[in-house]
């Protein structure tokens, strides 16, 4: 199948051509002829799968279908994409503006961390498509600086993310500034509870996309672990890092400090590092996004946060210095290399504390991650312990109450003493 299959219009075509788009993937093609049909749509999808286009693809023509022979004085936002960090949304914009080039439709991205005023300014030229982070765009709500009331096609995309990130109060109170009549498209790599919860009160009759469960990660990656030291994993990292084959490597840390920390110590042997993370300004981590991208950086350190909305092709390594608690967090990390059908490598980092996670990793995936033993810095062992047996105090037992001192005059004696001197000297 191709994507002149899936009844797509001339100029969006066009546009997947010059990006040479020319397969879809199955997300895609699952999702594209489902919500060209108006349907709500639940897509269950992990990283890497393309699921980007498959709601943009057909959101746009659907957009352009609507606006025929309704010419307006004010360009209406008419489709609202929600993401959870800024990275994704800008790539999402990146995205649809290429998807879109050949037609008059504007979107624009409302992220947290640059000026709000251009913001406002891209608002008040009209802009047909919003991609949007749930804090900012509650900010431009209250200020009544943004109108959804015309919104018809609302996007949420790695609600799961969002969960976990705490916008989901957010979210409910920007969804109940919509038409309750629209077309809702609900992408997510897990479905906890509340996500579930969510789906049932948004969606009417939606039709289900899962693709690749998060259970089963790509087969092409090679994955391994190292037992190590907490002390010594930096020193692993660094030596690991001496191999020039690991041309470009995603370094996950569990906290943006850790992150701090990994770049400053690969800074110090020559290994040209940069951090991104929620403490960075986004013009910051855009540089670092780019620069990683072009081979400026040879290691990008991250945090799982920032990392969603990394889109990077060819990435040849992925290494935990920190196993994450959430074994899903696992295959979204390892995901990010092994994209489109390639190959990956995907390296963790074990220490002592973390061997409860490893075991939740290796029973979600269904297979051990093969151990690395023959390694300069190998977990040490744990030295054994005298347990010392302690004699039980017998039940009688009580303990003696304290002697009296003699020196110590009793109190009676002592107080009418006192007395009598403030008698003789009144």
């Amino acid at each position: 199948m191709t994507f002149h299959d899936l009844n797509i219009i001339p100029s969006v075509l066009k546009a997947l051509d010059k990006e040479n788009y020319t397969t879809p993937t199955p997300i895609q093609e699952q999702s594209i002829p489902a919500i060209l049909a108006g349907r709500d749509l639940l897509g269950c999808a992990q990283t890497g799968t393309g699921k980007t286009a498959a709601f943009s693809l057909p959101m746009i023509q659907l957009l352009l279908e609507q606006q025929q022979g309704k010419l307006t004085a004010v360009r209406r936002i008419r489709s609202l994409i929600l993401s959870p960090t800024r990275e994704l949304a800008l790539q999402i914009a990146e995205n649809i503006q290429a998807y879109s080039q050949f037609t008059d439709l504007r979107c624009t991205a409302i992220v947290g961390g640059v000026s709000q005023k251009v913001q406002e300014r891209a608002l008040q030229r009209g802009a047909d498509i919003v991609i949007a982070t749930p804090g900012r765009l509650i900010d431009l709500i209250n200020q009544k600086c943004i109108d959804l009331q015309y919104v018809n096609i609302l996007v949420l995309d790695e609600a799961d993310r969002m969960l976990d990130m705490g916008f989901i109060h957010d979210v409910k109170r920007i969804i109940a500034k919509m038409p309750r009549k629209r077309q809702t498209l609900f992408f997510s790599a897990t479905m906890p509870p509340e996500i579930s919860k969510l789906v049932k009160t948004l969606l009417v009759n939606p039709v289900k996309v899962e693709i690749t469960p998060v259970s089963s990660t790509v087969d092409r990656i090679q994955q391994s672990v190292y037992r190590v030291d907490k002390g010594n994993k930096q020193h692993l990292l660094n030596h690991l890092l001496q191999d020039k084959s690991i041309v470009t490597a995603l370094v996950f840390t569990r906290t943006k400090h850790g992150a701090d920390r990994v770049v400053r110590e690969l800074t110090k042997v020559k290994i040209t590092a940069q951090a991104i993370h929620g403490n960075k300004s986004q013009n910051a981590r855009q540089l670092a996004l780019r620069n990683f991208k072009s081979g400026v950086t040879r290691v990008l350190v991250a945090t799982d946060i920032a990392a969603r909305g990394i889109d990077i092709e060819e990435l040849s390594h992925v290494i935990n210095f920190n196993l994450p608690n959430i074994p899903e967090t696992y295959v979204h990390r390892i995901g990010r290399t092994g994209r489109a059908g390639q190959s990956g490598i995907a390296i963790s980092f074990c220490d002592g504390e973390e061997l409860p996670y490893l075991k939740d990793i290796e029973k979600l995936i269904g297979k051990k991650v093969p151990e690395v033993k023959d390694q300069a810095y190998k977990m040490m062992e744990p030295t054994a312990t005298v347990k010392v047996e302690v004699p039980s105090r017998p039940a009688a037992f009580k303990p003696a109450k304290p002697k009296a001192n003699p020196k110590r005059k009793p109190k009676s004696e002592w107080f009418t003493k006192k007395k009598e001197n403030k008698q003789i000297r009144g």
